[in-house]
């Protein structure tokens, strides 16, 4: 193009296209074709007002579309101007340069390279540049702004287990200082994610007003740019801290630069060559990180702090500017919801635990840290537990309807109190029962004492006299007292079940018995 307009200058001081072709050392007959546009448009030699240069290069952009770009040729240029709407549709619907020249060379037979549609493109749509343009966000103040992301490091091998583990580092990086938190981990489940955001603020001292954080489910459930959902302990940690959880677009690694950056020279610096066994456990893992942020990282020359050290820069403007850490730490838990099974017990972490029966089959929020249990529902608290370990099962009876659990609410020192209640007879008849050694007596103390809802305390414990004046007070011989309404009679008037007697033939009737039974005289 400058070519061009160098002609178009010289043609329009007035001299010669012949005298112009010598002294640029250019062929007449492309003189005359450049020419012939100027005349075409009306324009003569020294006729008019002054043209620029400029002037004449805004010309030829629009003469000559086709040579903007010097290394793209007419005849491409026109091939894949036919598909110039196709290019423009596909370019607005996000789609990359590669994937439009393949899908033009699949579907319409583009003969032209790739490389030459890229050219194409900054030619004749040079709308399609506004969505390459990076706009530098400022410099946030210090203190405002810290910026998380995970980043893939590489195989450990574990002395503790023998085997090889996947590494992963958590980064969180201050906006002003540039200094910088890592914490590996060989987990990315929510417990960790939420013990790194801590780790990270009692390293800092302080935390930063606003984290600008990646869309990991452990911390954002649904990524939203206007209203993003984020998990429930991620949000209580925020709400501790007093800190702004700014989650980044999904897919947008410029929303966050800082801390994209530093990916690469985490895993260069920290992690790249060392051997296998370096570390001989993930805490001794961690350890080290922290030695290298501060010792290492924290002391590098950083370029966009002009040269300086970001732990320097932190120390003298940005450590102050944090907010303020609680007094207490934050507890680390994981919340999960889960459904109240039939038997009122919900599953988390691996264990059981018992919800009152009121909320069977209901969807609640549960917390578990590394001591309790807690219950929500709607934002409500409604049961709390001791954490037990894994597989076992934390139950409370009163949890459970009250006549489901009766018999294992009514111990023998229960039945022992009612009874108490009742009389001195029946009281007796239960002592004597839970005392027998031979079998369990439990279920007819129960029964004896239930038979006062039928028949009353004053007849149940008339029955019982009786029964222990028999010298049988059992479930059974007390129950047929009160249906016989035997309990006011007297033992002198009214022969009891011991007193019945026995007809026994004796040995001689036995004896004889058997022998004619076996025709023996």
């Amino acid at each position: 193009m400058v070519d061009i307009v160098e002609i178009l200058v010289h043609w329009y001081a007035g001299r010669p296209v012949t005298e112009v072709a010598e002294s640029l050392g250019v062929d007449r007959k492309t003189v005359r074709k450049y020419v012939a546009k100027a005349k075409a448009a009306g324009i003569s030699p020294g006729v008019g007002h002054v043209m620029s240069r400029r002037d004449w290069a805004a010309l030829v952009r629009e003469w000559f579309p086709e040579i903007v770009d010097v290394g793209l040729r007419s005849d491409t240029f026109v091939e894949c101007d036919r598909y110039r709407d196709l290019v423009r549709e596909l370019l607005e619907a996000g789609c990359s340069v590669s994937t439009i020249w393949q899908r033009l060379a699949d579907e319409h037979g583009l003969g032209a390279s790739r490389r030459s549609l890229g050219r194409y493109v900054d030619a004749a749509l040079s709308e399609s540049k506004r969505s390459r343009v990076t706009v530098r966000k400022p410099v946030p103040p210090p203190g405002a702004e810290g910026q998380v992301d995970y980043a893939y490091l590489g195989e450990w091998y574990d002395p503790s287990s023998g085997k090889r583990r996947r590494v992963w580092a958590f980064l969180l990086t201050l906006g002003a200082s540039r200094h910088m938190f890592v914490r590996p981990v060989v987990s990315m489940n929510q417990s960790e994610w939420i013990r790194a955001h801590v780790e990270a603020f009692t390293f800092f001292g302080g935390a930063p007003r606003r984290i600008v954080s990646d869309n990991l489910k452990t911390g954002v459930i649904k990524a939203d740019w206007y209203d993003p959902k984020l998990n429930v302990g991620y949000a209580e940690l925020a709400q501790y801290y007093g800190v702004l959880i700014d989650p980044a677009r999904a897919a947008k690694p410029k929303d966050k630069p800082l801390v994209e950056r530093m990916v690469q020279y985490c895993r260069d610096s920290f992690w790249r060559g060392r051997r296998p066994d370096y570390w001989f456990s993930l805490a001794d893992m961690q350890q080290h990180a922290l030695d290298w942020c501060t010792q290492i990282a924290g002391n590098r020359a950083c370029r966009p702090l002009g040269g300086a050290r970001p732990l320097q820069v932190f120390k003298r403007v940005e450590a102050s500017a944090l907010l303020a850490l609680p007094a207490e730490p934050y507890e680390v838990a994981d919340w999960s919801r889960v459904t109240v099974g039939r038997d009122s017990h919900i599953s988390v972490g691996g264990s059981l635990y018992s919800v009152p029966f009121q909320y069977l089959g209901d969807t609640v929020d549960a917390r578990l840290s590394d001591k309790a249990l807690r219950v929500y529902i709607e934002g409500d608290l409604i049961k709390t537990h001791l954490r037990v370990i894994k597989g076992q099962r934390q139950t409370d009876l009163a949890d459970y309807p009250p006549e489901k659990v009766a018999f294992l609410q009514q111990s023998p020192q229960w039945c022992q109190r009612e009874a108490a209640k009742i009389g001195a007879a029946c009281y007796q008849s239960v002592t004597e029962l839970l005392a027998s050694q031979t079998h369990s007596r439990l279920r007819q103390a129960q029964r004896i004492v239930a038979l006062k809802r039928r028949y009353g305390p004053q007849r149940l414990d008339q029955a019982c006299d009786r029964a222990i004046a028999a010298g049988d007070p059992t479930y059974r011989t007390i129950k047929g007292i009160l249906a016989a309404n035997l309990e006011n009679d007297s033992p002198l008037d009214q022969p009891s079940i011991s007193d019945t007697p026995a007809y026994l033939h004796g040995p001689e009737g036995l004896f004889h018995v058997n022998n004619r039974s076996t025709g023996v005289i």
